[in-house]
């Protein structure tokens, strides 16, 4: 059995094949482009990696898709992929089985076959990058709910007022994702009397990676707000070990990149509002893949649809 993992992104595209029982190694990267020509260029690096007929593909993207059909149905970030069918598609050119997952979920299978999940039957993944969304193995398994929208934390709400994070004011997002954490950053500049390095520039351009930058820098400001971060973050992870009780949460990117300035708060808040066994017994850890968690989630799918873990 041959396994390609591809990576669909709004910027870049991934091929990636198994390297071992453990490694996964990117063969092809390019830009994303219109529709045509993505697919176009697609198509050709996969011929490049001669598939046999009993290839497997894992295909990950970001959502809506109609996961079951196989279909990419219009997602923000891939203007003009309206109800692409990328799964027929690939087997019509190349023989053998694929499978689609949206990003989130496909994210927690790889850190569960590879990373900081390895070894647990039950966890949760945290994305917090650009938005806030989630991935669930329950028992040793995907659960992707009903209609594949498992996961969707962000849109709790977390407040009545709030920044805005998945059309909802004082969701989960809102106050833990890249862009609403720049929120929260551009009201407290405002309010905020004292000297601080984030009012160098125009309030406007203020994003989490100044606010990191700031912080290690020593900014009063800087380190208050992700303070702020860390408590929502652990009023969000208190209400999952309570609803759950997982082995083990794995957080990836602004949190891998800002471990040391959310924690603190974010476990203070846990011991307090979480039940004091189910805390005690999950593991709060950062992603352990990356940059390469793309590469990684795709074949992760294949492997997870076709081998028993």
């Amino acid at each position: 059995m041959m396994i390609i993992g591809v990576d669909i992104g709004g910027t870049k595209c991934a091929l990636s094949v198994p390297e071992g029982n453990d490694r996964v190694r990117e063969v092809a990267r390019f830009a994303t482009t219109d529709v045509q020509g993505t697919l176009e260029r697609l198509y050709a690096e996969i011929s490049k990696l001669e598939p046999t007929n009993d290839v497997v593909f894992g295909v990950s993207c970001g959502g809506p898709l109609d996961a079951k059909k196989g279909l990419i149905l219009s997602p923000p970030n891939l203007p003009g992929w309206d109800h692409i069918a990328i799964c027929e598609e690939l087997t019509k050119r190349f023989g053998g089985r694929a499978y689609l997952m949206n990003d989130a979920n496909a994210c927690a299978l790889a850190e569960w076959q590879f990373g900081a999940g390895r070894g647990v039957q039950s966890m949760m993944f945290l994305t917090m990058g650009t938005g806030m969304g989630a991935g669930l193995i329950l028992d040793g398994r995907l659960y992707d709910g009903i209609t594949g929208n498992a996961g969707e934390v962000g849109h709790m709400r977390l407040a009545p007022v709030g920044p805005i994070g998945f059309g909802k004011r004082g969701s989960f997002e809102g106050f833990c994702s890249g862009g609403g954490i720049a929120q929260i950053a551009k009201l407290r500049i405002s309010d905020f009397g004292g000297a601080s390095i984030l009012k160098d520039g125009p309030i406007r351009e203020v994003t989490a990676r100044h606010l990191g930058e700031a912080a290690v820098a020593g900014d009063e400001l800087a380190l208050a707000i992700w303070n702020e971060v860390g408590e929502r973050l652990g009023e969000a992870l208190a209400l999952f070990i309570d609803l759950l009780n997982p082995e083990r949460i794995v957080i990836g990117s602004i949190f891998q990149r800002c471990e040391n300035l959310i924690v603190p708060s974010m476990n203070a808040v846990i011991a307090r509002e979480a039940l004091q066994d189910s805390a005690r017994d999950c593991e709060v850890l950062a992603a352990e893949l990356g940059d390469e968690i793309g590469s990684y989630a795709a074949v992760a799918i294949a492997r997870y649809h076709e081998v028993n873990f």
